[in-house]
This record gives structure tokens, C-alpha cells and sequence, in this order.
């Protein structure tokens, strides 16, 4: 079994708590046609480096109906930064368009088989994942990127077309595994491409 969902399979189900003081599960994206599901965190080079292109890319959809969900699994123990204060900083900070979820136990991170920070999950209306990967080819520094995967296969799926791109490889930190060396990684977490 592979680590990490496969394309064509079902979003598995969550219940987590947000920096809106609100608790959501998948049922309450249930209206929007299109779920983007990412895991990311605080502090993370990659991810502080694309937040401004997922941003762009996050508002560029919304009126399409594509839900952007943001969920941050790294051990506090390993990055204390990760914390969820520090989620509910950053969020009144930066005003993110997107619902920003906390995964202490890390349960729902195994279930996706999140690999790096950022790692993208796109699920179409019936909850199929259609994309999986990088947002961009270059996250810690989006001037020097020359493709936006994310982007790219929001166009194709909304335009009613297949994806030409479903699978890359996330480029970011490794999620930070609970009592792990943070550069940890499970046994059977590899490459979505060789």
C-alpha cells in the first residue's frame, strides 16, 4: 500500500479545529465544487516563500467555486514555531483566504500521506483526488519559477478537461514527525514521480 492517497481515490474524513475558533470536517466544503486540501505550516522556507502565488491562485478560484484548506501537522515538539498560537498569529497577520486546520495527533497527515511542506491534495465534487504534488517548480523563490502545477491543474479540471500534469513531486521541508528526528521521514513516504 502506498504511503500517500492515489489518484482516483476518496478525501479521507476529518474533524479538526481552526484559527477561526471553528472545528470543520469534509462535509463543510460539501458546496463547493472543488477542494484544495494542503498541507503546509508556519515557518517553513517553501512554504513562507509560496504563500504569496497560493494566494494569488487561491483568490483567482474562488469564484469557480474551489475551496482552499490549509492544515498544519508538524510536531510541536520538533518546531515549536508550529504551534497553534502561532497559527492564529500568522493568520491575523497575513489574512489568508483560505481555513487554516490543526493536526496535532497528525492522524489525518498519515491518512493523506502528506510527504513536505507544501504538499497539495486537489479533490473534484465527488471527493476524487484529481491532482497531487507541488504547487510551483520553485517554492522558495516563486521569481525564479517558470510552471504553476496547482494553477495549471485547476484550469484543466474546471475548463472540464483531464489533467495533463496529475502527479509531481512536493518540493518543501518534510513534515515534522512527532518524536522524529525532523528530518524524518516514514519508511514507505517516496516519490509520487521517479
Amino acid at each position: 500500500m502506498s504511503f500517500t492517497l492515489q489518484l482516483g481515490e476518496q478525501a479521507p474524513d476529518f474533524r479538526l479545529p481552526a484559527t477561526d475558533g471553528n472545528t470543520y470536517s469534509l462535509h463543510d466544503f460539501v458546496q463547493n465544487e472543488t477542494l484544495v486540501l494542503f498541507f503546509t505550516c508556519n515557518h517553513c522556507p517553501y512554504v513562507v516563500g509560496s504563500d504569496e502565488v497560493t494566494r494569488a491562485t487561491a483568490e483567482k478560484f474562488k469564484s469557480q467555486g474551489v475551496a482552499f484548506v490549509a492544515i498544519n501537522a508538524n510536531s510541536v515538539n520538533t518546531k515549536p514555531d508550529d504551534s497553534f498560537a502561532h497559527m492564529v498569529e500568522r493568520m491575523q497577520e497575513q489574512q489568508f483566504p483560505w481555513t487554516y486546520l490543526h493536526d496535532e495527533s497528525q492522524e489525518v497527515a498519515k491518512q493523506y500521506g502528506a510527504l513536505r511542506t507544501p504538499h497539495f491534495f486537489v479533490f473534484d465534487k465527488a471527493r476524487k483526488l484529481i491532482y497531487t504534488g507541488r504547487g510551483v517548480d520553485n517554492p522558495r523563490d516563486t521569481s525564479k519559477m517558470s510552471t504553476n502545477d496547482l494553477e495549471n491543474a485547476l484550469n484543466e479540471h474546471l475548463a472540464g478537461k483531464g489533467i495533463g500534469t496529475p502527479l509531481t513531486n512536493p518540493i518543501g521541508c518534510n513534515v515534522k514527525w512527532d518524536g522524529q528526528d525532523e528530518h524524518w521521514m516514514p519508511v514507505e513516504a517516496c516519490d509520487l514521480v521517479s
